[in-house]
């Protein structure tokens, strides 16, 4: 049936080393796909029948009536077209020249921006060898730049004859029948852009290339960000162009952050599984598309115009970051695709070459490998699959100006054979590749196949997430802090993690503690402030029976399970959150904060949100348009201080810290670390061991800089440190003062006096002609209608607040007295020099007299319970 294709069809220049449709001189488009098993391909190009075709003269038309099937017929003719009157579309089919070296290809005599095209092939249908070619369904191209419209849960979805029950699930045989359902009108086509102006990008920003040494990573999800966001108009609110607003960019720079890490913006498609019960992907690691950005993040405006406009606003939103001073890091996911297990739809790489482009159990090749827990992996030991990964990562590098990737489940990339290797020619593609080599590469070191953990493993020019320091890290100032809980988290460990894990990341000449992010929250497990909220995760929204999320966490409720107005119990949560991104922040390393940690978001307990596109993820802004300082003002400024004083501290900018160099004699560690316990001793072999020893001293030194000394007081009590005597010392930030406290220049710590600090939030100083004045109005006029205005919005799981006579004794008290008391954040009170004026009582909070606790000895300090501080040589 297969006839030799006419040569004004054929490609008339040369045959493309690429896949992809490639827009050409003469008018039209060069169509080139890759299927090595294939019998026959189509390019398919779909025009609306109320307009003149642009192919009226070369295709031949067939009609539904025919008595030839559909599929005999369209192998007869090298062009034919079709009209399908219940979609008032137009299907005219181009088949295409081929298998040359694996390649098909097809020059289409006219082509457009915007025009909506798929393909479709024919082969043999086999399932038990993974053969499952069907022409009835509809492929987007691997290489479509844009996309239009969605996958139905419908037979015309699945390659196998199928039925969907009364119940919403898919019943059929996966290795059955062929199904004969034509899937045109029930799954999404791709849209080609046109993108031959090589000076488009011409006047583009001047990326910031943020050195690592300098780099703080802040993770958010594009629509979370910005869905509650009261700043932006409603049109704005979850979008691209949303997080491209000047107050969203004013709200990141005053953070302080210098890297934004975006969870995945390419096309997506939710799994089978949720489909089947209503739900949706909200994460978005499922792909549909690595060439097209996700459409349900733009504007309404740039979805009706069409797929140009919605790749416009992407790249519109790179530059608008770029301008601010940020980076874009994209996290992407080519470790599996979104058609799932050999039961899930065929929406592309399924339908193009089912053997090449997954990997297949060695022994039963009709169903596949699956190191990634989502149905399927890619196989990267196929040199194709390879190329068509880094084609994708050059794409967004270079067309849309992205900044870096961060690669989820990593390990699954570099495994040949079944068994990971640092050596695998993906890993070695993108370290050479003169784009991506230089870009930031950020591994998820870890999947579910055989030895799946591997961080530190991936080798220069690599970073990768560091959850041991994670672990660490809620260790220490979470479990072990709690009653009768024995220490497992002691000096070494500490101070391992502090200096850049170089147990894990001194692998290479050159690489050190940078190449670790450090990171105590993400987007998968609990928030900063449900880590201190939680002893369990509660994931019943998810619809599982509370079955998925990781039940190792490493969390502490500190005696109420959930939010609390208990003043004891809220002072431990608040300092333990300040402990931790202290740690964070004040580590060798390269930190990354989860968006919203620093002004104390919730999920509500819950540890897997990954499919809860709703209040539960999108950030809560409330906070910000108070008429007073709320608790989450309080500690965004907090957190934002200490981001300051990283980011000046030069000292922390030393990456040759910790690298294989040391290991070899070339560096002595000792010439820039020292490791003092609280009386000022040089710890023992013995002190290194003994996980009891939880409170010490560690000093970076340089001899041009300002040495810094990190003092951790990982005990319950208020603690005596003798300081190093050769100089000076200033407190430049400590966690305790979340609580209104602060070491003290002697034998008593630093009570903060409340009246110190000016308790008016932003929004009461506006003038009336400023500009965002209308704003404040608005915003504030619809929480009052609310009642959110300066109001508690949680509800508490605390018995105590369930006794009446105590909520009526709450309820005499003016709001801003227990406020304080439950919450006495004074980050802007606090005195960097260590001489205020006043002292007090710490138990009580009266005033001191000034020379109480004062004594004769420079070295001697008294640090809170339970806190890290950075302290900072006066010159």
């Amino acid at each position: 049936m297969k006839n030799a294709i006419p040569q004004r069809y054929a490609i008339p220049h040369r045959y493309a080393t690429r896949p992809g449709l490639y827009f050409t001189e003469d008018g039209g488009a060069d169509a080139v796909v890759r299927s090595e098993t294939a019998d026959q391909v189509w390019l398919c190009v779909y025009e609306p029948v109320d307009q003149p075709t642009a192919f009226f003269n070369e295709a031949v038309r067939i009609f539904e009536e025919s008595p030839s099937p559909f599929i005999n017929q369209i192998h007869s003719h090298a062009v034919c077209t079709r009209i399908i009157e219940s979609l008032y579309m137009r299907e005219t089919l181009f088949r295409m020249e081929g298998p040359n070296y694996g390649l098909w290809y097809v020059h289409l005599p006219k082509a457009w921006d915007g025009m909506r095209y798929a393909y479709r092939v024919d082969g043999v249908w086999n399932p038990k060898i993974g053969l499952r070619f069907n022409p009835y369904k509809l492929l987007l191209d691997p290489y479509g730049k844009g996309i239009d419209g969605k996958m139905q849960l419908d037979p015309a979805a699945f390659s196998y004859k199928c039925e969907i029950g009364t119940d919403g699930r898919v019943h059929g045989d996966a290795f059955g029948e062929m199904s004969t359902v034509d899937a045109l009108g029930k799954m999404p086509v791709s849209v080609a852009i046109d993108d031959r102006d090589s000076t488009k990008h011409d006047d583009d920003p001047v990326h910031p290339h943020v050195p690592w040494s300098k780099t703080v990573l802040y993770e958010l999800h594009v629509k979370g960000f910005t869905a509650n966001a009261p700043w932006l108009p409603k049109e704005l609110r979850g979008t691209y162009a949303g997080l491209a607003h000047p107050i969203t960019l004013a709200y990141l720079q005053g953070l302080g952050v210098t890297s934004i890490e975006l969870l995945p913006i390419q096309a997506k498609q939710d799994e089978l599984f949720l489909q089947e019960r209503g739900r949706h992907n909200y994460w978005g690691y499922s792909t549909l598309s690595y060439f097209s950005p996700e459409p349900s993040y733009a504007t309404e405006a740039a979805r009706k115009k069409g797929a140009g406009a919605v790749r416009e606003e992407v790249i519109n939103m790179v530059r608008a970051l770029h301008e601010a001073g940020f980076e874009v890091i994209m996290d992407v996911v080519y470790n599996h695709t979104c058609e799932g297990g050999v039961e899930g739809p065929t929406t592309c790489w399924r339908g193009f070459d089912p053997l090449s482009y997954y990997r297949r159990q060695k022994n039963d090749i009709g169903h596949l490998e699956d190191t990634t827990g989502c149905g399927n992996t890619f196989n990267f030991t196929n040199t194709h699959v390879l190329t068509f990964a880094v084609d994708s990562l050059r794409y967004w590098a270079k067309r849309i100006g992205v900044d870096g990737f961060r690669f989820d489940l990593a390990a699954s990339l570099a495994r040949l054979e079944g068994n990971f290797t640092k050596h695998h020619p993906f890993l070695y593609a993108l370290r050479s590749d003169l784009l991506l080599g230089n870009l930031k590469l950020i591994m998820e070191p870890w999947d579910l196949g055989p030895e799946g953990w591997r961080t530190g493993g991936f080798g220069l020019p690599f970073s990768e997430w560091n959850d041991r320091f994670r672990d660490t890290t809620r260790r220490f100032w979470l479990t072990n802090t709690q009653p009768g809980v024995a220490g497992t988290i002691g000096m070494q460990e500490m101070a391992t993690r502090l200096c850049g894990s170089a147990d894990l990341f001194a692998t290479d000449p050159g690489r050190g503690c940078v190449a670790s992010i450090n990171y105590v929250t993400a987007h998968d497990g609990f928030t900063l402030a449900d880590l201190t909220m939680y002893n369990t995760k509660h994931n019943e929204a998810n619809g599982e029976n509370n079955m998925d999320g990781s039940n190792v966490n490493h969390s502490s409720n500190f005696g109420v399970e959930g939010p609390t107005r208990d003043p004891a119990i809220t002072r431990r949560r608040n300092r333990a959150a300040m402990n931790m991104l202290g740690t964070l922040m004040l580590s060798l390393g390269t930190p990354m904060m989860l968006a919203g940690d620093e002004f104390g978001n919730s999920q509500s307990g819950n540890n897997n949100a990954y499919a809860q596109d709703n209040d539960i993820t999108w950030l809560d802004w409330n906070w910000l348009y108070q008429t007073k300082k709320t608790p989450e003002m309080r500690r965004l400024e907090t957190v934002s201080r200490l981001i300051a004083i990283r980011k000046s501290l030069d000292l922390y900018h030393h990456e040759e810290f910790f690298t294989l160099l040391t290991q070899l004699g070339l560096f002595k560690p000792s010439s820039r670390v020292q490791w003092y316990l609280p009386d000022g001793t040089t710890p023992m072999d013995r002190d290194w061991f003994d996980t009891s020893v939880r409170s010490f001293q560690m000093r970076l030194l340089s001899a041009n800089e300002m040495d810094v000394l990190i003092v951790i007081n990982g005990t319950d009590q208020d603690l005596h440190f003798r300081l190093p005597s050769d100089c000076e010392w200033q407190c430049e930030w400590c966690s305790a003062v979340v609580n209104g406290e602060q070491p003290g220049h002697g034998v008593l710590i630093k009570r903060l006096n409340p009246k110190h600090f000016d308790d008016r939030n932003w929004t009461t100083i506006v003038n009336e002609n400023d500009p965002i004045h209308d704003l404040v109005e608005t915003v504030q006029h619809a929480l009052a209608s609310q009642s959110k205005l300066d109001r508690p919005q949680y509800e508490s799981n605390d018995p105590v607040d369930k006794d009446p006579h105590i909520n009526t004794m709450r309820n005499s008290v003016p709001a801003a007295a227990h406020d304080y008391n439950a919450i006495l954040n004074i980050t802007d009170a606090m005195d960097p020099d260590g001489d205020a004026s006043t002292q007090y009582d710490a138990s009580s909070g009266e005033q001191m007299p000034a020379d109480t606790g004062k004594s004769d000895d420079p070295s001697l300090w008294t640090f809170p319970s339970l806190c890290i501080s950075v302290m900072r040589r006066v010159r």
